[in-house]
């Protein structure tokens, strides 16, 4: 499993990149190889407000549907609108594959580095067994 150590993460398995301060948004590694196979994203519009560990869409894989998790709070201001056709993408490359820009970034308090989302991945799964 890959987790790029220039980016940040949430215990939701979202990562995040900061660009110009603007928070780059998309799911991990880890997290599209637990979904398998996505089929369709629903995202939020430009506009709408992004609350830290509060859902902004949801991704459906062939195994279940999972609620997109915002790692930060601010306001949408890009949406990756080829993913709504090519949902595929998030398997093909998750760092390449963002889902939402997001401005006004607040509450970052709960974002881990590579190394302790690698380790809170590796609890999970022992906990799954």
């Amino acid at each position: 499993m890959n987790f790029p150590s220039e980016l940040q993460y949430s215990k939701s398995h979202e990562w995040l990149r900061m660009e110009d301060g603007v928070a780059v948004v998309g799911i991990s590694d880890y997290a599209q190889h637990s979904l398998g196979d996505v089929v369709f994203i629903n995202l939020p519009q430009e506009g709408d407000e992004a609350q830290a560990g509060e859902p902004f869409g949801d991704i459906e894989s062939v195994k279940a549907v999972s609620d997109l998790v915002s790692p930060v709070s601010g306001v949408v201001c890009a949406v990756n609108e080829a993913l709504l056709d090519s949902p595929e993408l998030v398997n093909q490359n998750p760092y390449d594959a963002w889902l939402i820009k997001v401005e006004s970034v607040r509450d970052t308090e709960e974002l881990l580095s590579a190394e302790e989302y690698e380790r809170f991945c590796a609890e999970c799964e022992e906990a799954e067994g």
